[in-house]
Parts: C-alpha cells; sequence; structure tokens
C-alpha cells in the first residue's frame, strides 16, 4: 500500500495585504510581476517580516521598481550580507505590459498601487493596480453604499422570513 502524503501546506500563499489601497484609491486594471530579490531577503518573506501597506510601483528607464516596501532582515542573518531593508526592487513584467502602464502613468495621471504579495509556486509575485487617488467624498459615498448593502440586504431577509 502506498503512503498518503500529508499536507502540511496551508492554503493561503498569501505573503502580505495592502487593505487601504481600496479605500484610499479607485483601482481599475490589475497586474501582476515577479519580484528580483536576493537570497536574505526571500528568508525574511518566508518568515513574513513584510510590510507593503505604504510602498507603490515606479516606472524608470523602461523598468517599473517596487518602492516604499520593507523586509526586515532575520537576525540570524550572515556577517558579511549589507541588509537595506527599503531598497527599490525591481518588477520583471512582459515589455507589452510595461508599455501600458507607462502610459497610462504618463498621459492619464494613473498611479500604481501594490495591493497583495503572494507565492505562486516558488516565486514570490506582487499584485498591484492602475488607480487613481479618491477624495474625501468619494470614500464617504463608498460607504454609504456598502452600509446601504448591509440594511437592504437585512430588509429582505426579514422580508422574506415574514412570509
Amino acid at each position: 500500500m502506498a503512503k498518503k502524503k500529508s499536507k502540511n501546506k496551508s492554503n493561503s500563499n498569501t505573503i502580505a495585504l495592502n487593505k487601504k489601497a481600496r479605500h484610499n484609491y479607485s483601482l481599475t486594471d490589475k497586474f501582476e510581476g515577479g519580484m528580483s530579490l536576493q537570497g536574505w531577503e526571500v528568508k525574511s518573506i518566508r518568515s513574513g517580516k513584510v510590510n507593503i501597506s505604504d510602498c507603490y510601483v515606479h516606472v524608470k528607464n523602461g523598468e517599473a521598481y517596487l518602492l516604499g516596501s520593507e523586509i526586515s532582515p532575520l537576525n540570524a542573518a550572515s556577517s558579511h550580507v549589507v541588509c537595506d531593508p527599503n531598497r527599490d526592487r525591481k518588477l520583471l513584467l512582459n515589455r507589452r505590459e510595461l508599455e501600458k502602464i507607462t502610459a497610462a502613468v504618463e498621459r492619464d495621471g494613473y498611479s500604481l498601487i501594490a495591493t497583495a504579495m503572494y507565492w505562486k509556486a516558488c516565486w514570490v509575485k506582487l499584485e498591484f493596480y492602475l488607480g487613481k487617488g479618491k477624495k474625501d467624498h468619494d470614500k464617504r459615498s463608498d460607504i454609504k453604499d456598502r452600509e446601504w448593502a448591509v440594511d437592504k440586504g437585512r430588509l429582505m431577509k426579514n422580508k422574506n422570513l415574514d412570509r
């Protein structure tokens, strides 16, 4: 008889999330890119020492870079490695994607907002969106719409129970 494989993996491949992105920006087009990382960064990512809450993507010289993300080094890192937790990390994208992103940022005034970092097989991927910043009144109207949807669901549920 063959042994059954035990599953020690968790179901979630998510490393880090930027929960405020949808609140502060109206997001339109989704992109996914790989990241060029150093060895100590991968070890830190495996232990979950990542913060992408204030980071964004910047295009310069035809290449995309992740700015403002923080990957904290481990205490057990080698002494000969110089660890810079806030360094710019290059994103690996297709030329077609880079051209589309560059056109949207330069012509239309969009920003590139990182929303999630996750594992895809053995690679670290970054999910980011084209987005425009929301004004305060836009945020309030979104909150009002969300609350109305919840209230409407409650009313419909109560209405169906009365029958």
